[in-house]
């Protein structure tokens, strides 16, 4: 039997996302986004509002970077998304977290978290339906404790996803299956 719940962001687990930008000072912000996403194979959606000093960093350098946060550092992944950096511009100097500029593009990589995409800005959709930034994958970095030869092993990663439902962040790791292949047993 089925059960109507109050309705939330009912897409879960959702991937919890750290937007990085440089402010006007060169200083560093980092937002973190749960609703963002794969557009194409080497683009990004991120579906952010124009209020966030990210969103603004972004039109202006025309660039941001998108990295996966790990149990490693739920806390100042947690932090990014609870403070504002309209109202506390050090944000990310309180995380005691690093950066390295991209040498692609002109936002900063946080070097904590295994995972990145550099991106450059596309455009912003703010129509009634707009999805927000959409940036152009120009380039991927993996730290290499992550890495199981020449693969990203999700398991080294430990990403942790946002559960709208409790709030809550959970592990990702377990493989379960064979995608692409596990269906093919009912194609008989």
């Amino acid at each position: 039997m089925r059960k109507n719940i109050k309705t939330t962001e009912a897409i879960f687990p959702m991937p919890v996302l750290m937007i990085a930008t440089y402010n006007d000072d060169g200083t560093i912000d980092v937002m973190n986004a749960a609703w963002g996403t794969m557009l194409e194979r080497d683009y990004v959606i991120l579906n952010l509002t124009q209020t966030h000093k990210t969103v603004k960093n972004i039109k202006q350098r025309k660039a941001f970077t998108v990295s996966i946060a790990d149990s490693k550092h739920v806390i100042e992944a947690d932090y990014f998304g609870i403070t504002s950096g309209n109202d506390t511009p050090n944000k990310f100097e309180t995380s005691k977290l690093t950066a390295t500029k991209s040498e692609i593009v002109d936002a900063p990589i946080i070097n904590e978290f295994p995972i990145c995409m550099e991106c450059e800005f596309i455009e912003y959709q703010d129509d009634q339906y707009g999805c927000g930034v959409i940036g152009k994958i120009v380039n991927v970095t993996a730290d290499e404790s992550v890495m199981d030869g020449d693969n990203v092993s999700i398991k080294l990663v430990d990403a942790i996803a946002f559960d709208p439902y409790t709030h809550g962040y959970y592990k990702v790791g377990e493989r379960v299956g064979e995608a692409f292949k596990d269906g093919l047993q009912l194609k008989k």
